[in-house]
């Protein structure tokens, strides 16, 4: 494994539409997602068309550069992801690549699109900011805890070919 980062935030919501709350911890399940959020539920607004993505990843740095050229608030679980992560290079990740944040190992399944949709849960402006900076989706493929500052390593094998209905391609919200 390479370091290549830290977490920097988790950010759960139990349902669809509701805040997204900053926690400290989490426990990531296989085939379901970071318990107590609305994904693991299936109970968030993509649930229902069977586009689910276990657990969102975002890069900080983008973030940082959202708010500095946009003014668009996005440090406080506005841009609707679980994790954010600080110091590695989320779009440099191939499909099926292996990585690991704490006790806990994910799967690389694909990016995240934006979609108006997370506009009316927040403020006009966030589908644009966000374009090309949605982050990422990941499977849990080992049980484990999550803690904020927990280091990510990413596996440096070749990844497994994920099939394209697979790669959860809808935006969460």
């Amino acid at each position: 494994m390479v370091r290549a980062g830290f977490v920097e935030g988790i950010f759960l919501a139990p349902e669809a539409g509701a805040q997204m709350k900053r926690v400290e911890v989490t426990t990531a399940l296989e085939g379901c997602g970071l318990e107590g959020d609305r994904y693991c539920a299936g109970t968030g607004h993509w649930s229902r068309f069977g586009r689910v993505c276990e657990v969102t990843f975002i890069a900080a740095e983008d973030l940082d550069d959202i708010e500095r050229e946009t003014g668009v608030g996005v440090k406080k679980g506005e841009h609707r992801r679980n994790v954010v992560t600080r110091g590695v290079r989320l779009k440099t990740l191939r499909r099926g690549e292996r990585f690991r944040v704490g006790e806990v190992a994910f799967e690389y399944r694909g990016p995240r699109s934006v979609c108006r949709y997370i506009e009316r849960l927040t403020e006009p402006g966030m589908t644009q900011a966000l374009k090309g900076r949605g982050g990422i989706c990941a499977s849990v493929i080992e049980n484990g805890t999550v803690r904020v500052g927990d280091e990510i390593e990413v596996d440096p094998v070749t990844p497994t070919i994920v099939n394209e209905q697979d790669e959860g391609t809808a935006c969460l919200q």
